[in-house]
């Protein structure tokens, strides 16, 4: 299984939705996002709920990519449990809320038109598993700092982008590491 792909999230069905149901719901979600569709069309979302049902729609591919995904879950669950210290988390949190915010920021400059990422997206960019950036999103939708669509797609406002600013050199900081003493 892919890091960045959970192709159950991206159809939007649980692990154990039948085949019909799948099918069903990527049906839904193919024509509202078809690129020929002129007011919800998204031809990037198309083609990965495509990718998606091709996988989970074909038994055979589905066991397969079902024997990872759920190691990968599991190893999400085992480093969220053996985690960081709770004096730790606080910080952890803080430095990926700045980087949540980071990639929203550069994304809205680098790309005006389309100045939004999905949370999968995310996961793979900054490398935490979705387990923690539920927490994050959550806090910074809370804060106004980001909006999320009815697509699922993540925003930075101009709240966020002001956040950012405020506390970018704390945040670079934060991730440099301490100089190695003489002696």
């Amino acid at each position: 299984m892919s890091e960045a792909k959970d192709y159950y999230e991206v159809l939007q069905v649980s692990a154990n939705a039948e085949p019909d149901t799948i099918h069903r719901i990527y049906r839904l979600l193919a024509q509202r996002f078809h690129p020929d569709n002129t007011e919800t069309g998204n031809a990037d979302r198309f083609h990965e709920i495509h990718e998606a049902y091709t996988v989970l729609s074909n038994p055979e591919n589905r066991a397969r990519y079902d024997v990872g995904y759920h190691k990968a879950r599991q190893d999400r669950w085992r480093l969220i449990a053996s985690g960081a210290n709770a004096e730790n988390d606080f910080e952890l949190e803080q430095i990926g809320r700045l980087t949540l915010l980071e990639a929203l920021y550069s994304r809205r400059r680098s790309d005006p038109d389309s100045p939004s990422l999905l949370s999968s997206d995310l996961e793979g960019l900054i490398g935490r598993p979705r387990e923690h950036l539920q927490f994050t999103i959550w806090f910074l939708v809370q804060r106004k700092y980001i909006t999320k669509d009815d697509q699922a797609r993540l925003f930075i406002t101009a709240d966020g982008v002001e956040y950012l600013e405020a506390n970018y050199r704390n945040n670079m900081k934060q991730r440099r590491l301490p100089a190695a003493s003489d002696g």
